[in-house]
């Protein structure tokens, strides 16, 4: 659009969008889903500082999602996360 078009390419595209899991084995299980769907692995599972539980990967268009499980997540009857 205009003078300054939006870059074409990989790399970060300005969001990150999120998965939130219900469990640790869950976050491993998205990521490997993605990993075998051919996903770039950005950043492997692990605990983080918070007490939690995450990991990142690109998708094909080079957005970023971040997989992640909290201690203190609650999710409703749809399994949708309450905030």
């Amino acid at each position: 659009n205009g003078e300054n078009p939006p870059p074409i390419g990989s790399g970060f595209g300005g969001m990150t969008l999120a998965y939130n899991a219900k469990t640790k084995e869950e976050v491993v299980e998205v990521i490997e889903l993605a990993r075998n769907a051919g996903a770039r692995i950005v950043k492997e599972p692990q605990d983080v500082f918070w007490g939690g539980f995450h990991g990142y990967f690109a998708d094909p268009d080079g957005y970023y999602w971040e997989v992640a499980w909290g201690p203190n997540d609650e999710f409703d009857d749809r399994d949708m996360l309450v905030l």
